[in-house]
């Protein structure tokens, strides 16, 4: 639940702190002491857009931040999966806006993302106003408030797993199912490509091996020098080489047998770099190029080599192991082409198998979503009645169509508000005051259902009458002792009178310049504010008796 709420500079409000319980908090207040700013100040913790207008005149930035305790196990669960650390099932939540146009959110000090911000606002706090009943017209909604009902989730899912199996077999037989022509210039495409790769009969790896025998060449003298000058050194020379004078010393040293120690070794060790010197020279000897063809012609043909290799990566790759899987996926592509009959028949054949396995799950899912509208009709259609809407009729309409990802039912709510009248949908009959009782029956029937702690009803009196108001109270009252933490924005002495908590907005000039206070009225200002809002400028005794019974008739 939302257990503090700190503002700066939203309007006319310079520094708010409100501190929450739970169970029912009312806030009222004169037309235009800002109690549209509270609610605008929450808004911007859901990450609602807003405009710069809104920052109060002068300032830089403007500050909003919300901490909320004992966290719905649903909202924990979400939070933690995103990242984030959760202690004691509390989050703080803070938006800051500026002038230059910039917003920043964090959520326990870290920096989130807007639509991060919003994933994790919506499990927090939930604010139902005129704009939000106005959403209930919306029949994309409906399904939605329906399985935050009761859908089963084990048989959404096991529906999503069988559709998103279909769909992918749909989409491979969209890809085959390409008319005669485009088959054929796709087909022609494709055997072009793999005949101009196999012309040149690429190898992995020839690319490195081609240009580095174009470097021996292009330094083929230099080579030859150096390495004739090594084996002359080592071997060749008739004038003395390494290889004569080891020899030459290994004869002396064998001369010394028996007169100095370890002849024998050293002698040994005198044939041993002898043998080696010989293998240098040899292995030397192997790099000199013979060969009499002319090195420039021979050159000239690495070089048209590699310029076909490279005609090939600019146009299938980036290397030869890269052409040479272009080529393997084209022969593949190719293959499927030629195949694509046989395979659509595979295909439509698999189609009618996962189709039937889908509707199967989807009339699953549909039995569960009855099961669920059938309890949400029978609470709502009691909640109205209650609010003053006894002959209505509230249905939940739930008819095959199309599978989608969402399963395979067109949901939409229907209602009658007057005897002999057909049911139809919200948007055709429902006024403003009917939305906003219908609001609140939904609300009160789904609140232990989508993981939302706190509610705020944002003026839910509009359009009604006291009577009608008092029953809107007694509902929001029994909202929340259900666990539920209700605020509710009122004009209406019936609601505000119900509430566990009473906070007043006022508006005062301070420094020349307006600003709006929040203040939790004891039971003598709740008195007062009552008698105000019953319509009394100077509450008379009488008024404020009648103030204080309705206080007391529901404590």
């Amino acid at each position: 639940m939302l257990t503090s709420l700190h503002i700066e500079n939203i309007a006319v409000i310079r520094q708010a702190d409100l501190d929450l319980s739970r169970g029912f908090s009312a806030l009222t207040g004169e037309t235009g002491a800002g109690k549209s700013m509270i609610v605008d100040s929450i808004n911007l913790l859901l990450g609602n857009r807003t405009s710069r207008e809104i920052i109060r005149s002068g300032e830089a930035s403007a500050t909003v931040s919300a901490v909320f305790e004992g966290l719905s196990e649903v909202a924990v669960n979400h939070i933690a999966n995103m990242g984030f650390e959760i202690e004691d099932a509390s989050v703080m939540l803070s938006r800051t806006i500026s002038t230059d146009g910039r917003s920043q959110t964090r959520l326990n000090g870290r920096v989130i993302t807007q639509a991060m911000q919003k994933e994790i606002a919506r499990l927090l706090i939930s604010i139902q106003g005129q704009a939000d009943s106005q959403n209930l017209l919306q029949k994309s909604r409906h399904r939605e408030l329906l399985d935050a009902y009761g859908t089963s989730k084990e048989a959404f899912s096991e529906y999503r797993i069988a559709f998103e199996e279909l769909k992918k077999c749909r989409k491979e037989m969209a890809s085959l199912s390409q008319d005669s022509a485009e088959k054929l210039r796709l087909s022609e495409m494709l055997k072009y490509q793999i005949e101009d790769i196999d012309a040149m009969k690429l190898k992995d790896g020839e690319e490195e091996a081609l240009i580095k025998e174009r470097d021996r060449l292009s330094n083929l003298e230099r080579i030859n020098k150096q390495t004739g000058m090594i084996c002359r050194l080592l071997r060749d020379s008739e004038k003395g080489n390494a290889y004569d004078v080891i020899r030459r010393a290994e004869t002396v040293l064998e001369s010394l047998n028996g007169l100095i120690d370890d002849t024998d070794s050293l002698s040994a060790r005198l044939s041993f770099a002898a043998s080696e010197i010989e293998d240098v020279a040899e292995t030397m000897r192997s790099y000199m190029d013979d060969d009499r063809e002319d090195p420039t012609a021979r050159i000239d043909r690495l070089e048209g080599r590699l310029e076909g290799i490279a005609k090939l990566k600019r146009k299938y790759g980036f290397d030869v192991a890269a052409v040479l899987a272009f080529r393997a996926d084209a022969a593949a592509r190719l293959e499927t082409l030629e195949t694509s009959d046989e395979r659509l028949a595979e295909l439509q054949k698999q189609v009618e198998k996962l189709t039937k396995a889908a509707e199967e799950k989807a009339a699953t899912l549909r039995q569960k979503r009855k099961e669920a509208a059938k309890e949400i009709v029978g609470q709502v259609t009691e909640s109205l009645v209650f609010l003053d809407m006894p002959k209505v009729r509230f249905e939940i309409a739930i008819n095959p169509c199309d599978l989608c990802e969402h399963g395979g039912d067109d949901i939409e709510f229907l209602i009658a508000t007057n005897p002999g009248e057909p049911l139809l949908p919200l948007s055709k009959i429902a006024s403003g005051g009917e939305l906003s009782r219908m609001m609140l029956a939904l609300r009160s029937v789904l609140n232990d259902h989508d993981g939302v702690d706190t509610v705020i009803f944002d003026e839910i009196d509009t359009g009604v009458s006291g009577k009608t108001s008092r029953k809107i109270g007694i509902k929001l009252k029994e909202t929340a002792k259900s666990g539920t933490q209700v605020l509710c924005v009122t004009h209406s002495a019936q609601i505000a009178s119900l509430a566990d908590n009473h906070y007043q907005i006022t508006k005062h000039e301070r420094d020349g310049r307006a600003e709006t206070e929040v203040q939790l009225l004891n039971t003598d200002e709740r008195i007062d504010e009552i008698a105000r809002i019953l319509g009394s400028i100077e509450p008379t005794a009488a008024q404020r008796n009648a103030a204080r019974e309705m206080i007391e008739e529901y404590q």
